[in-house]
């Protein structure tokens, strides 16, 4: 039987992830010397230097402390969902759940799995974090998330992943432009007018490339980092733009209108995707929400509004 502890486990997780020991004390809620004397427990329990502590310096993990502290996430998460599923209701699905969201996809996708999945796993904790793509995967590779919902974009090869759903890029532009009535467009016919670029990676990059693959470069005017702001300015006449979400409506924050035309001859679409660590261990409530967003986003059940 093992000798250390959940709480010892717990510490070491808290450590290792704020850096220092005051910032981990801070956020158990305990004090700084309960939280070193555990660690020093633990190591001495495992006969092992989990971390080096310096003064002023935090602690950064040995090797061995590194591998440990992989190990010690998903025995927590284990012990937790071991708890919930006894305190749950015989058959039915809890415990915590958090699926991280690329930030541009959030508005459309998120309302939609919070609110389905809910109502059928009402005991499942569900959060969700919006970020930028590195963010997620950094996170993801942390565990602090099970789940991701992403552009496949410059994600490495990984065959744990379902396809939610394939949205092309579109142009946006103002109602008064001569051609926002043409239903289509050539960037050809935009590339010589100001261009605003959402500047997000990836979606930056897949941007850039549907002009390069017609041998075009966009005279990029402004940059944005939020796929709202980018609507807002070419709301304001400010240029126009190349989004892949789309929304149902056709107004801004500011309440200007902005007008939809496809591209001509069609970009590439660009596959959303829900996917997550290929060798992690997906909680039964993570298994859940795989099927259930497959299911949700078939392509015979699209994305409408809702009243």
């Amino acid at each position: 039987m093992a000798e250390f502890t959940l709480r010892q486990l717990a510490y070491f997780v808290a450590v290792a992830q704020a850096g220092t020991i005051v910032e981990a004390a801070a956020a158990l809620h305990v004090s700084p010397s309960a939280v070193s004397a555990s660690l020093t427990d633990l190591e001495r329990v495992l006969d092992a230097q989990l971390c080096v502590r310096r003064k002023a310096h935090g602690v950064s993990l040995t090797p061995t402390g590194a591998r440990f502290f992989a190990q010690a996430k998903e025995l927590l998460a284990q012990a937790e969902q071991i708890e919930h599923e006894t305190k749950a209701p015989e058959g039915q699905l809890s415990g915590p759940l958090t699926v991280g969201c690329y930030l541009s996809l959030s508005p459309t996708v998120v309302p939609r799995l919070l609110q389905g999945f809910s109502e059928r796993y009402p005991l499942v904790t569900l959060n969700f974090f919006e970020g930028t793509q590195d963010e997620l995967t950094n996170r993801l590779a942390s565990g602090e998330l099970d789940l991701l919902v992403l552009y496949d974009m410059d994600v490495a090869p990984n065959p744990a992943r379902v396809t939610l759903f394939s949205p092309r890029p579109y142009v946006i532009v103002h109602p008064k432009h001569p051609l926002a009535a043409a239903g289509r467009v050539a960037l050809a016919d935009l590339v010589d007018e100001p261009f605003i670029l959402m500047d997000a990676p990836p979606s930056s990059q897949n941007t850039l490339a549907v002009f390069e693959a017609r041998g075009l470069t966009p005279l990029v005017r402004h940059r944005t980092f939020s796929y709202e702001l980018t609507r807002a300015l070419v709301g304001r006449n400010l240029g126009y733009s190349v989004l892949v979400q789309r929304p149902f409506g056709d107004m801004t924050y500011e309440g200007n209108r902005i007008s939809v035309l496809e591209i001509d001859p069609p970009a590439p679409a660009v596959e959303v995707i829900l996917t997550w660590m290929q060798d992690a261990r997906l909680s039964p409530a993570a298994a859940a929400m795989v099927t259930f967003a497959r299911d949700e986003f078939a392509p015979t059940s699209p994305i409408t509004p809702t009243v």
